[in-house]
C-alpha cells in the first residue's frame, strides 16, 4: 500500500550497484545541461536567475520520491516561465519583491490544484488539451518566447507583453542602438550551441557557451563596456519561507495558476509516457504523477521555487545517459545544491545574452510544423483549431489563446457528436455480410420494403434529433413500399433518458404506419437500457436481434430464431 503513493519504494527495495554507475553519470549530465538552463528560463519568467536554480532543487528531490516515472527530469521549462511572466504581467505589481512572492504563490496555487486533481483521480482532464491545441499553443509560445528575449541578445530595453505585435510595435519604435557586442555574443553563442548539438548531442553545449560566454567578458572587461551580465547572484541554499497571499491575491491568480496546472501536468505526463514505453518496468500512473508535481510545487514554493514541472528535453538527456530509477534526480539535486552553496560567484560575468541564445535554440524544436501540415493536407477542421489557437495566442495573450483552443475543440467535438457517422446498409448478394450501399452500390442488393440504418454513436439529446431525421427521410424515399425498418446498434454504446423517450415515439409512430421495428446487434449496456425502458413494451423482445441477417430473415419468414439466438439477443442484467 505505501508503494503505491511512495513509488520511490519499488525501486529503492531492488537497488543495484550497477544501478548507481548509471544514475550517477545521468545525474551530473543532467546537472551541467540544467544549470544555465535553469537561470535562463528565469529570465522568461521575468525572475533573477538564481530563481531558476532554486526552481531546479527542491521540487526535483520531492519528485524523485512521489513520482512514477524513473526517468522525468523536473525543474523550470521554457513553457510554464512564459505563462508566469504572462499571469504576473497582468497585474498591478511595482516593486520587484512583490512580483518574485507572487512567481513563488503560483507555485504554490499550483502545485495545490495538481495535487487536489490527482487525490480525486482526474488525471483524465488532461485529455481536453488536444493535440492541435497543443501545437498551436506551443507554437506560439516559442515565437513569444524568442521576441521576448530580442531584448537580451541586442542589448536594448523593450516592452514586455505576451501579445506578439505589442513586443514587435516596441521593437519598430525603439531609438536605442543595437549594442553590437552583446549581438555579437548571443549570436555567435546560438551558432555555437547549434554547431555542437549537430555534431554531438551528448556534449553539454550550453555550458561551453556559458563558460566561453564568461571568459570572452572577464577577460575583455565587456561588462564595462554595457554588455549585460547577470551579476551576484546570492549564495547559499534557499531558506524555508511561507509564501505569502491574500485572498484577492489568490483571486487574481487563480486562472493562471489552473492553466499552469493543466500545461504543465500536459507537459510531464506526454514526455513521461514516452520515456515509459522503453521501460518495462515500471507504469507510469497519471493520477500519482499529478500528486507527484503537486506536491513537488507545493514544498518547493517554501523554498523559493517558482512553477516546475517535468522538461522534455532533459528527461530525453537523463534517459539517454542511462538514468535508471529516480536517485539520478536526487544526484542532479545535489550538483544543484553544490552550486547554489559554493560556485554562484562563477557566473557572475555571465552575459545574459548567452541566456539568451540558449532559450532561443531551445525553444525553436517546440514548432511543429510538420505536424502543422499534415493536418492541412488531411485534417482541414482540426487544422483550424490549430491555427485559431495559434492567433489567439500570439495576439490575444497565452491563457487567452489556450482557453479558446479548448472551447473551439470542444465546440467541434459537440458538433461530431450531434451528428455522428451513419450509413444505410444493404446485403451483399446471398451474403450474411451487410455494408454501406452508398460505398458499394454495384454489390448490395437494395430492396424497397426494408431500411437498415447504422447510427455509429450513442444515442443522447445531442443528436437524437438528426436521428430522427434520418429516419423520416429514409422512410419518406420508400414512403408507399417500406414493411420494415431496422436499427443496427452495434456502435450504440448508452441511450440517455431524452433520446429513450424520443425512440419510444419514433417507434410507435413507425409502428402506427405498418412499419417493423427491429433492433439488431444492441451491446449489453444499450441491450439493458432498451429492455428495462418502456420501448420494450412496444418494440417487443422479438424484435431484437443478433445480426442484420437474421433481422431480414426472420422478416421475410425464411427462418426463425434458434433458441441460443434468442438468449444471447435478449438477456440483460438483473
Amino acid at each position: 500500500m505505501l508503494k503505491k503513493y511512495f513509488p520511490f519504494l519499488e525501486w529503492i527495495s531492488n537497488y543495484r550497484s550497477d544501478y548507481f554507475k548509471r544514475d550517477l553519470l545521468a545525474g551530473i549530465t543532467v546537472a551541467v545541461l540544467l544549470i544555465p538552463q535553469g537561470m535562463a528560463y528565469a529570465l522568461i519568467a521575468g525572475l533573477p536567475p538564481i530563481y531558476g536554480l532554486y526552481a531546479a532543487l527542491t521540487p526535483q528531490i520531492v519528485y524523485a520520491f512521489l513520482g512514477t516515472s524513473r526517468q522525468l527530469a523536473v525543474g523550470p521549462v521554457a513553457m510554464d516561465s512564459l505563462l508566469v511572466a504572462a499571469g504576473l504581467s497582468a497585474l498591478a505589481i511595482v516593486e520587484p519583491s512583490q512580483y518574485i512572492q507572487m512567481a513563488i504563490l503560483l507555485a504554490l496555487l499550483m502545485g495545490a490544484i495538481q495535487l487536489l486533481l490527482g487525490l480525486f483521480r482526474m488525471g483524465f482532464i488532461v485529455s481536453f488539451l488536444s493535440k492541435p491545441v497543443i501545437s498551436g499553443f506551443t507554437s506560439a509560445a516559442a515565437i513569444i518566447i524568442y521576441f521576448s528575449q530580442l531584448k537580451h541578445l541586442l542589448g536594448i530595453q523593450l516592452s514586455q507583453s505576451n501579445q506578439l505585435h505589442i513586443v514587435i510595435e516596441s521593437i519598430l519604435q525603439s531609438n536605442v542602438p543595437v549594442h553590437f557586442a552583446t549581438l555579437i555574443i548571443g549570436v555567435l553563442s546560438a551558432v555555437l550551441i547549434l554547431v555542437i548539438k549537430n555534431w554531438n548531442r551528448k556534449i553539454p553545449s550550453a555550458l561551453i557557451a556559458v563558460v566561453l560566454g564568461i571568459s570572452w567578458v572577464y577577460f575583455n572587461g565587456l561588462d564595462k563596456q554595457g554588455v549585460a551580465v547577470v551579476g551576484l547572484i546570492p549564495q547559499g541554499l534557499p531558506s524555508f519561507q511561507t509564501p505569502v497571499f491574500e485572498i484577492d491575491t489568490i483571486k487574481q491568480l487563480f486562472p493562471t495558476a489552473l492553466t499552469l496546472a493543466l500545461v504543465a501536468f500536459m507537459e510531464a505526463i506526454s514526455v513521461a509516457k514516452a520515456i515509459e514505453e522503453k521501460h518495462k518496468e515500471y507504469t507510469v500512473d497519471p493520477n500519482q504523477e499529478l500528486i507527484a508535481l503537486g506536491s513537488s510545487n507545493i514544498v518547493g514554493s517554501f523554498f523559493q521555487s517558482y512553477p516546475a514541472t517535468g522538461g522534455f528535453s532533459r528527461t530525453a538527456v537523463n534517459d539517454q545517459a542511462g538514468a535508471k530509477t529516480g536517485m539520478a534526480a536526487l544526484i542532479t539535486a545535489l550538483m544543484v545544491g553544490l552550486t547554489l552553496m559554493f560556485f554562484t560567484h562563477w557566473f557572475y560575468y555571465l552575459p545574459k545574452a548567452v541566456l539568451a541564445s540558449i532559450i532561443i535554440v531551445a525553444v525553436v524544436n517546440l514548432i511543429d510544423l510538420k505536424f502543422a501540415i499534415r493536418l492541412y493536407k488531411k485534417r482541414k477542421d482540426e487544422f483550424a483549431i490549430l491555427v485559431v489557437t495559434f492567433l489567439a495566442t500570439l495576439f490575444l495573450g497565452i491563457t487567452e489563446g489556450i482557453v479558446l483552443g479548448i472551447v473551439i475543440s470542444l465546440l467541434l467535438l459537440v458538433y461530431r457528436a450531434s451528428k455522428p457517422h451513419h450509413a444505410f446498409l444493404g446485403r451483399i448478394g446471398t451474403t450474411n455480410y451487410f455494408k454501406n450501399i452508398n460505398r458499394f452500390p454495384d454489390e448490395v442488393v437494395q430492396r424497397n420494403d426494408l431500411v437498415i440504418l447504422r447510427f455509429d454513436a450513442q444515442l443522447f439529446f445531442g443528436n437524437i434529433q438528426y436521428f430522427k431525421e434520418l429516419v423520416s427521410k429514409a422512410i419518406e424515399e420508400k414512403e408507399n413500399t417500406v414493411k420494415g425498418f431496422i436499427i443496427n446498434a452495434r456502435a450504440i454504446n448508452y441511450i440517455d433518458s431524452t433520446a429513450s423517450e424520443q425512440l419510444y415515439e419514433l417507434i410507435l409512430s413507425l409502428q402506427q404506419k405498418g412499419i417493423r421495428v427491429m433492433v439488431v446487434g444492441a451491446i449489453g449496456p444499450a441491450r439493458d437500457l432498451l429492455i428495462k425502458s418502456k420501448i420494450i413494451q412496444i418494440l417487443k423482445k422479438q424484435n431484437l436481434f443478433i445480426t442484420s441477417g437474421d433481422a431480414t430473415d426472420d422478416f421475410d419468414g425464411v427462418a426463425k430464431k434458434t433458441a441460443l439466438q434468442k438468449k444471447l439477443s435478449r438477456q440483460s442484467n438483473p
